[in-house]
C-alpha cells in the first residue's frame, strides 16, 4: 500500500503521510521540510545530528527511480498542548514488513510539524518455540 497525504484529521497523521509520500513521489526537497533543524535520526546505533547529517544520509534512498522502501503510521498521538506528537508503523519492502519505525513530531514556530527524532527497529520474521 502506498503511503497517501490525504487529510486524516489529525495535524501528525497527515504530517507523516505526507513525509512518507515524499518517498514514495522521489521527492527528496519535500523530504528535506519535514526534517527539523535540530533533528536526531538513529541509523543503525549511530545517531545523525542536524538535518544537513540526516539528509547526507537518506539521500541514497532517493537516488533510484523507485522506493526502496515504504512507511504508514498505525498508531499516532499529540500531546494535549498540540506542541509534540508521536507516530509509528510498519516499514515494507515491496509489501514485506521489514521494520517499524518510531517518529516524535514537533509543531515548529511556523506552525509546520517537523521530525525531530526518528529510529526504525528491525522485525524478527521467527516463529514462536513452544
Amino acid at each position: 500500500m502506498a503511503p497517501r497525504a490525504a487529510a486524516t484529521g489529525n495535524p501528525v497523521r497527515d504530517a507523516e503521510l505526507a513525509f512518507a509520500a515524499t518517498m514514495a513521489t522521489r521527492d527528496f526537497k519535500a523530504f528535506g521540510e519535514f526534517v527539523a533543524e535540530d533533528a536526531v535520526f538513529i541509523s543503525g546505533n549511530k545517531p545523525l545530528r542536524g538535518r544537513t547529517a540526516v539528509l547526507a544520509e537518506w539521500k541514497r534512498f532517493f537516488d533510484g527511480p523507485e522506493a526502496p522502501f515504504e512507511w504508514a503510521p498505525d498508531l499516532v498521538e499529540v500531546l494535549p498542548d498540540g506542541k509534540l506528537g508521536y507516530s509509528t508503523g510498519p516499514v515494507r519492502v515491496k509489501g514485506k514488513l521489514v521494520a517499524r519505525f518510531a517518529s516524535t513530531w514537533r509543531r515548529e514556530a511556523d506552525g509546520r510539524w517537523r521530525v525531530v527524532f526518528d529510529n526504525g527497529s528491525d522485525v524478527c520474521d521467527c516463529k514462536q518455540s513452544g
